[in-house]
Parts: structure tokens; sequence; C-alpha cells
């Protein structure tokens, strides 16, 4: 029980890490200097919908990284 408690937990802040990364480097790239003022407020809800993407798939890569390094100890074992 304590092992799917960490998991569950480990997921959750990888999860929140990745996006919020993700968040600050699309920020970061100034896409809101090339739409109109009237457009901004649609323009910041589209930056946080793909930050969630792309920062939910960074994770998911991530977590089934450490996921195939864990079982990788069966390879190994006899």
């Amino acid at each position: 029980m304590n092992y799917y408690g960490f998991t569950a937990l480990l997921n959750i802040i990888c999860n929140f890490v990745f996006v919020f990364l993700a968040f600050y480097c699309v920020q970061a790239l100034r896409l809101d200097r090339y739409i109109s003022s009237q457009k901004q407020g649609i323009f910041k809800i589209l930056i946080v919908m793909v930050s969630i993407a792309i920062g939910y798939m960074c994770s998911s890569f991530f977590l089934d990284f450490i996921n195939n390094v864990r079982s990788l100890s069966y390879l190994f074992q006899k």
C-alpha cells in the first residue's frame, strides 16, 4: 500500500513540475507580441492549454522511463 501512495505522489509532483516548466518555456517565446490586443485573453488560454499538453507528454515520458529502469532489474534476476 505504501508503494502505491509513493507512486501516486511522484506522479502528481512530476506532472505539476513539468507543466509549470513547460508554461515558463512557452512564455519565454514571447509569442504574445504577434497577437492583436483584442485576442490576448484567448491567447493566454491557448498558452495554458499548450503548456498542459507539453508538460503532460514530458511527464509521461519521464515517468515511463523511471518505470522501465525500475523494471530492468527483473532482467537480471535468476
